[in-house]
């Protein structure tokens, strides 16, 4: 799978892959990416987009759910076979099941139609911030088995590398670093997502897919765990909580 994590947070030194079949939308989104500074490529079918996405290395794809021939949807999974490319998708239909098809297809974020192009170019420079290396990352963090590391953003699971999304390694890192302390969603979505609001349904989503990824037997999680009423917590276990290291050597202690 390939990791995309590009040198530089501004926009004129990433690439943009946008991908709407309806050519007045396209064109507009086009205008306000190019406008901000982003190079822009245009596909207006799946099977284009996947081919752009393969040659271009785009550090970001823009996908609308309703495409002729391959949708969104399958765009979605396809790319996520391959590479791990931040995805933004684009839905028309504002059931909240039609959200949790794209998040659970690997969409980092969405946004429903009509939409403010400004918007949606605050949205992509919110994800690009989180999906690149930063120059001054924080020291590695190990719990229970799992080792995170924010300078190559990558996590192994018992040594075993763990493929995730930026969401998905975003709520893990933020999660890791606060063993046992409990979250709302609305907490969640405010620290992982940067919301005030939004559909909540998009952390009870991304904390399902980790469970698949972290957990032995995700429908008992041990790790992730719902505090019912309440939120989310890791909780690592207490032989674990006294062995919680950062590579720097300190310890981590209460809420940071």
């Amino acid at each position: 799978m390939t990791t995309h994590t590009g040198t530089s947070a501004e926009p004129g030194n990433r690439r943009i892959l946008l991908v709407e079949d309806e050519k007045t939308i396209a064109d507009v989104v086009r205008d306000y990416l190019v406008k901000a500074e982003f190079q822009v490529d245009v596909a207006g079918d799946g099977f284009t987009a996947l081919e752009l996405a393969a040659s271009r290395q785009p550090d970001l794809v823009i996908l609308d759910r309703m495409l002729p021939g391959l949708d969104g949807v399958e765009v979605c999974r396809r790319l996520r076979q391959t590479m791990s490319v931040p995805v933004i998708m684009v839905t028309a239909l504002g059931t909240e099941d039609d959200r949790i098809l794209g998040l659970e297809m690997g969409a980092d974020d969405y946004v429903t139609k009509p939409f403010s192009p400004r918007e949606l170019v605050l949205r992509v420079k919110s994800v690009l911030r989180r999906s690149i290396k930063e120059f001054t990352p924080e020291p590695p963090v190990e719990v229970a088995g799992l080792h995170l590391d924010p300078a190559s953003r990558t996590v192994t699971h018992r040594r075993v590398p763990l493929a995730l999304t930026v969401r998905e390694f975003d709520l893990l890192a933020f999660l890791m670093r606060r063993p046992n302390q409990v979250f709302s969603r609305e907490e969640l979505i405010k620290a992982v997502w940067g919301w005030d609001f939004g559909d909540l349904s998009t952390v009870t989503v991304h904390v399902r897919r980790l469970r698949e990824k972290i957990e032995a037997n995700p429908t008992k999680p041990e790790l992730l765990k719902t505090v019912w009423g309440v939120g989310y917590r890791f909780d690592a276990k207490q032989a674990d909580t006294d062995d919680v290291r950062l590579d720097s050597g300190e310890g981590v202690h209460g809420r940071q």
